[in-house]
């Protein structure tokens, strides 16, 4: 049996003596199969392992997939979804960025499948598909013109009405008989007619959806007013007396859709740069077959290892390593690097960047939801669905305010009932259309949105939803020394001779040495650095903590710090008795007999490391370094960048605590670093930042990512998020200051409906036209 439904009707045949049905039966019936609706089968192949390729990302039996919303309208469509997902059994957590509609959720494969998610999403009146960049684009396209279309059917409806109203408002006084008044109001009725059932029609479901959820949302009461009026102007028309909204209803369409499709564009332009990076990877690459032969294939055909040819000007389309040929490539909208950055064998080059000089092949490393620029996507959505403590209060008091304004509709319309039972229509209306929270709701949403969107402009990835509000308040800045506040590259500064061989001599042996060395430092020896051939080295032998031992020519050469030549003791000068001198490592030369040379190796500061101390400091914030580096090393680095606070030799663990220490005393501690070692700081501080070069998992461990590396960002983001708190308190006390003036005017009758949809509409256009100001 293909399921137990079946099983019990062939059960239930039997058992009754029925078993002729199946002689007598002239054809077969529906199998399960035909059954399904085709919508569900085409839902059941969202289940399909190649399928979830392009758009799933797997971490164990937990699946993440990015889905574009269609239907999304307001922010309590974004509270509807959110908590109607989160309520399935293997649904483990689901964000809605109201800004892009684009949803993140993540499930449990055992427990509950993709198709089942979706079709969850069906049920409550919208419709989800796997993103696609392009698909979202041609979506928010068709979703303008239906908006233009409806906003352009309301501006003509109320065009019509509103001219047809003056003579109704005259009346009798104006010499207009009762027949001509009629025909007028009937007339009226026709025009409303294309505005109240299509134009509105947004309006409508939105309330439904908040109706079917018990959750009063923004367009609960548009709707109530809207269908108030129209019922009640109906009657008036029908029996002949009365008055008639018909203008006011139109206009108020008008003015809500106006403002709707103002504010999207707005939203829209607020989150452009975050946009912009998942519309980089091109849907075609070019692929080299085994048989040497060029392949133009689909972006989703590719597979890891696969070697891609890029000529010049073309966009990367999978990050990936360079395995022939050198050229630059430009990573602007990824980091906010400005100039074309190298890149020769071995270099790393993510998808989204663009070649520049010359045609390169590259081997894939990771593809789709695997690769960099996903993983920044991934980043800012969590960032933009992490609501902060100010937007969370936000939305409380708007829901709060909703049940608020409802009770006092049902208030003043009893006592103006009691006063001029004529007045209570447009009265409640008024109050209703003036009174919606849109403006409170848009207030923090669109000024996180810009200030996300502007950042990532400069290199700057937010991933967390409190970074903002706690950016704000830092005044004490902590930074990591390797790899941070130096370039984390090891460099050949000097070489002192100190036998009878040449300088290039020495070097040509160190660096064929160290190229069968894996230590960090033997990165400083790279074979640029001579113009010889690398010698044929034998015997080579790794010492741990000492440094390398090898053959060439036959004959033993020794490479690396003072214990490793303990052979000769004797010989190292006074000056020489620290391995490490400063902020240089010395790293000796020799062979069985005597000392052949030495080689200065440093790890440079950042070209803006001095900037950035002095500009925080200027600003009152305290700097201080941790590093896990020498205590000469560390010395010598904050000598230079006139910091008094560092502290050196220090574990993870010793970092954390002094943290700890720093934040018990009331101070607000921002960590800025970049190695594993960093993570359980980064993770333990208020607000953490990464650089971009650091490893994955100080990037997940933290509340910020400098893509660009460019230290002075941290001092811009610091200062754009006390900008963005300026601006979210003015919005505030905009939104709160507007309800608090005009409801008693509404409720006094001194406010006529359209008058109130005008200025509902001019409040949530300057909260969004505000935040705009922070890109």
């Amino acid at each position: 049996m293909c399921c137990a439904g079946c099983a019990a009707v062939a059960k239930a045949i039997v058992d009754n003596g029925l078993q002729d049905y199946y002689l007598h039966r002239s054809q077969m019936p529906n199998t399960a199969e035909q059954l399904v609706p085709e919508a569900l089968r085409e839902l059941g192949l969202y289940d399909h392992p190649e399928v979830q390729k392009s758009f799933v990302q797997q971490q164990g039996e937990l699946r993440e997939a990015s889905l574009i919303l269609e239907g999304i309208t307001c922010a309590a469509c974004i509270w509807l979804n959110e908590r109607h997902l989160m309520q399935l059994p293997g649904v483990v957590h689901v964000s809605v960025n109201y800004a892009s509609h684009r949803a993140r959720v993540r499930w449990d494969e055992n427990q509950i499948k993709l198709s089942q998610i979706l079709a969850e999403i069906s049920k409550i009146g919208y419709h989800a598909h796997p993103f696609s960049a392009q698909q979202q684009e041609a979506l928010r396209q068709q979703q303008r013109k239906i908006d233009i279309r409806r906003l352009a059917v309301a501006g003509l409806s109320a065009g019509q009405v509103m001219m047809i109203a003056g003579p109704l408002y005259g009346g009798e006084t104006q010499g207009l008989e009762f027949a001509s008044a009629q025909l007028l109001r009937w007339f009226s009725l026709l025009m409303t007619l294309p505005a109240i059932i299509y134009s509105a029609l947004p309006f409508y479901q939105g309330a439904w959806r908040s109706w079917q959820q018990r959750h009063i949302g923004m367009d609960v009461p548009i709707v109530i007013g809207l269908v108030a009026a129209f019922i009640g102007s109906l009657w008036a028309t029908w029996v002949g007396h009365g008055n008639v909204y018909y203008d006011t209803i139109t206009m108020l369409i008008f003015f809500l859709l106006g403002t709707r499709f103002l504010e999207r564009n707005a939203r829209e332009k607020s989150i452009q740069a975050a946009e912009n990076l998942l519309r980089l990877t091109p849907a075609v690459a070019t692929r080299i077959e085994q048989d040497g032969s060029r392949q133009l294939v689909a972006v989703a055909e590719l597979s890891v290892g696969d070697i891609l040819f890029i000529k010049p000007g073309e966009t990367i389309a999978a990050d990936g390593k360079v395995c022939q040929g050198e050229s630059s490539v430009d990573e602007s909208l990824l980091t906010g690097e400005s100039l074309p950055i190298a890149k020769q064998v071995a270099d790393d080059v993510y998808a989204g960047s663009v070649n520049y000089q010359s045609p390169i092949q590259i081997k894939i490393s990771a593809l789709a939801e695997d690769t960099m620029l996903a993983g920044i996507s991934r980043l800012l959505d969590r960032a933009q669905a992490e609501k902060p403590k100010i937007a969370k209060t936000a939305d409380q008091v708007a829901a709060y305010f909703s049940c608020l304004v409802l009770i006092l509709v049902l208030m003043t319309g009893l006592a103006w009932w009691w006063v001029d039972a004529s007045q209570v229509l447009p009265v409640l209306l008024t109050i209703l259309v003036v009174a919606c929270p849109c403006a409170l709701s848009l207030a923090a949403p669109a000024a996180f949105a810009a200030t996300g969107s502007h950042l990532v402009k400069r290199g700057i990835l937010l991933t967390r939803g409190h970074v903002l509000e706690t950016l704000a308040k830092v005044n004490h800045v902590v930074l990591d020394k390797t790899g941070t506040l130096t370039q984390g590259k090891i460099q050949l500064m000097q070489t002192q001779v100190l036998a009878t061989t040449t300088a290039m001599d020495c070097l040509q042996i160190a660096v064929s040495l160290e190229q069968s060395s894996e230590h960090p430092l033997a990165k400083a020896f790279h074979p640029k650095l001579i113009q010889q051939a690398i010698l044929s080295c034998q015997h080579i032998q790794n010492i741990p903590g000492q440094g390398v031992v090898g053959e060439i020519q036959g004959r033993r050469y020794y490479l690396g710090n003072q214990a490793l030549h303990h052979h000769l003791a004797q010989q190292f000068p006074s000056q020489h008795a620290a391995q490490t001198t400063a902020s240089y490592t010395q790293i000796w030369l020799s062979d069985e007999r005597q000392l052949l040379a030495c080689f200065y190796l440093a790890d440079q500061l950042r070209d803006d490391a001095l900037d950035l101390v002095q500009v925080l400091q200027q600003q009152g914030i305290r700097v201080s370094i941790l590093s896990g580096d020498a205590n000469a090393t560390v010395q010598a680095y904050a000598q230079q960048l006139g910091v008094s606070d560092w502290k050196a030799a220090c574990s993870p663990q010793a970092k954390l605590d002094y943290l700890k220490q720093r934040q018990q005393m009331g101070e607000v501690v921002a960590m800025i670093g970049d190695g594993i070692n960093d993570a359980p700081v980064l993770a333990g501080a208020q607000i953490s930042i990464a650089m971009g070069g650091g490893t994955q998992m100080a990037r997940v461990s933290a509340d910020a990512v400098l893509l660009s590396e460019r230290l002075m960002e941290i001092q811009h983001a610091i200062q754009h998020s006390r900008f963005a708190l300026r601006v979210i308190r003015q919005n505030f006390a905009w939104a709160l200051c507007y309800n608090a003036l005009v409801l008693p005017i509404a409720a006094l009758g001194l406010m006529t409906p359209w008058m109130a949809a005008i200025g509902m509409s001019v409040s949530s256009l300057v909260v969004v036209l505000n935040a705009l100001r922070l890109r």
